[in-house]
């Protein structure tokens, strides 16, 4: 039986940042939360977008000029930040990053 639990030590360790690229693998989904680990190479970007749902960053590793709204932001490891929905935001990775994403899905 599996366990009832996902647990990873070191999130960084679960990704291989591709040269000149950006990789995401989902670590977990259900009905309730989406996480996804990203990967960035230095110079990459994730151009300005939203999400339909509450989300939460959580940059494990590098540097990453962040733009939520109107407001940009720097990054670095151990930066945790919670979007509410709808809002425009933007990562830019000034070193190689690691990332991640909680999408938190609405029940209703």
């Amino acid at each position: 039986m599996a366990e009832p639990y996902l647990l990873l030590t070191d999130p960084a360790q679960q990704v291989e940042i591709p040269r000149d690229g950006i990789l995401s693998r989902t670590l977990y989904q259900d009905q309730h939360v989406k996480v996804v680990l990203f990967g960035f190479d230095q110079g990459q970007d994730l151009s300005e977008h939203t999400a339909s749902m509450p989300a939460l960053l959580h940059f494990v590793q590098g540097e990453a000029e962040l733009t939520l709204g109107a407001e940009k932001r720097p990054a670095t490891a151990g930066t945790w930040v919670y979007m509410t929905p709808n809002l425009p935001h933007s990562v830019v990775a000034k070193t190689p990053v690691v990332m991640l994403l909680i999408l938190l899905r609405q029940q209703g």
